[in-house]
């Protein structure tokens, strides 16, 4: 890899530097009350080379502020401190319980004359609070999604298995995190539904009904098409952060090509007259195999006396997808998943093709997408859906917007000043690049809209986004 040096800067371009997590801990002040015993406070600390007395001076400095802002407003403590180089993040999860995350703050390298050291300069306004503090909060939400609270572990086995189940699971999350890629839809943390007429929604309805009649065991099912949501039987935010971790870690970690016709050589294998393509992305992956483990990862969702553990069990066919969750006192065995298996596969298979079948019918009739004149995003606070026409493709280690990263922070921005305010409000900013930014909020929706218009005017813009609205959200009710 060619390394060039600062020194021969003549012909050199300014480096940019996106955000970086520099650090990331956990700590609970009540566990080193005393002085010398401050260590035992840090439950985890990433990187984990750090020097013992810079952890404890790191955590010290939160803890004081955190005291220092509760001086002013003891119900709401700090949730962030804006400094030149970075950013620090800060959330309670549970009683006593922290977790901060510190940012370095997006930079600009100017190479200097005459070999001096190259300039360097931080841009502190661009950096949302809402996205990032959003970001931790979605830390917590995925780490008690596979092994419940802070408080569980330590009751369970005290502060040693805390700390054993933080380390592994924090570990490896933490390189899943993009910072760079974070925006907007971080901080709605909304679904995506696929949309589908009612004949074959009730299809996938009775193939529901009819599993879990016939496996008695299985208490919950979500069934998911090309990663867009269609059904699920779990409670709205229990489904939200399970569908974040399927779209964005399991589904990319198992991607096929999409198999063209029913002629792919997967696995041909007839049940009764039907091709089966079905598989388990969670489980065995070879049911044939003697020495296939019958191990599957275990979650934790709310229920009416707090929360219950359950066995999640991932079955894919083609583009369609089904989550079946079964409590976790349940030893499953070979036959259980054999049964599943042939239950499943067939109809999963067939369901998954006329799924495609109608959406291609669909696509058909509405004609060839044009290039339109804008992009947008919408919410709705209420079932959490979600739509975009900026993110082309959103995981967790990739996000590729089809605009400018300036337009995505002045969207950040509007979405701050909904916050504030519960009223509904309309917010209309024209970009330096000639760029046109709508944000509407209206009964617990959100939409954005990004027009390529350089002459319009306000009249012209307002008029483009209510046409916008009566064709894109013709059944969605908007307050003018």
């Amino acid at each position: 890899m060619l390394m060039i040096s600062p020194r021969m800067a003549s012909g050199m371009q300014e480096k940019q530097y996106t955000p970086s997590l520099l650090s990331f801990f956990i700590y609970n002040p009540t566990f080193g009350p005393r002085e010398g015993e401050e260590e035992k406070k840090i439950l985890f600390y990433h990187p984990s080379d750090v020097e013992k007395n810079e952890k404890i001076r790191n955590v010290g400095l939160c803890e004081a502020i955190v005291q220092f802002t509760r001086t002013f407003c003891p119900t709401k403590p700090a949730k962030s401190l804006h400094t030149q180089k970075n950013r620090q993040f800060f959330f309670e999860p549970e009683d006593n319980f922290w977790i901060v995350m510190v940012v370095r703050n997006p930079m600009i390298e100017k190479p200097n004359k005459d070999g001096k050291p190259p300039t360097v300069e931080y841009q502190e306004e661009e950096i949302l609070d809402t996205v990032y503090g959003a970001v931790v909060r979605q830390c917590y939400s995925m780490y008690k999604l596979f092994n419940g609270t802070f408080g569980r572990a330590v009751e369970a086995g005290g502060v040693e298995l805390l700390i054993q189940k933080l380390e592994k699971f924090f570990y490896r999350y933490l390189q899943t995190l993009h910072l760079q890629s974070c925006d907007l839809l971080d901080v709605f943390g909304g679904i995506s539904f696929f949309p589908l007429d009612k004949m074959t929604y009730l299809k996938i309805q009775s193939f529901v009904n009819r599993v879990e009649e016939s496996l008695s065991l299985i208490k919950y099912t979500a069934f998911l098409y090309n990663d867009q949501l269609i059904w699920s039987g779990l409670e709205q935010d229990d489904m939200r952060i399970l569908y974040k971790y399927l779209t964005t870690s399991l589904f990319p970690r198992h991607s096929e090509p999409e198999l063209a016709g029913r002629d792919s050589p997967l696995r041909p294998e007839v049940a009764g007259n039907l091709l089966h393509y079905g598989r388990f992305l969670t489980g065995p992956t070879n049911l044939k195999d003697p020495e296939a483990k019958f191990r599957f990862p275990k979650i934790f969702v709310s229920a009416e006396d707090g929360y219950e553990e359950l066995h999640l069990i991932v079955y894919k066919a083609m583009s369609a997808a089904a989550c079946f969750m079964i409590s976790a006192s349940v030893e499953l065995t070979r036959d259980f998943c054999e049964q599943l298996d042939s239950l499943v596969g067939p109809q999963l298979t067939l369901l998954a093709s006329d799924i495609c079948e109608q959406f291609t019918i669909n696509r058909r009739i509405s004609g060839p997408e044009k290039e339109p004149q804008f992009k947008f995003i919408y919410f709705n606070h209420m079932n959490l859906a979600e739509k975009s026409t900026i993110h082309m493709r959103k995981t967790a280690s990739v996000c590729l917007t089809s605009v400018h990263p300036d337009l995505m922070k002045i969207l950040g921005d509007i979405n701050c000043d909904f916050a504030r305010v519960d009223e509904d409000e309309e917010i209309i900013v024209k970009a330096m690049t000639d760029y046109w930014v709508v944000g509407k909020k209206s009964d617990q929706r959100e939409l954005y809209v990004i027009l390529n218009q350089k002459n319009a005017n306000l009249i012209e813009v307002n008029e483009e986004v209510k046409r916008l609205c009566a064709t894109q959200f013709n059944n969605i009710f908007f307050l003018d």
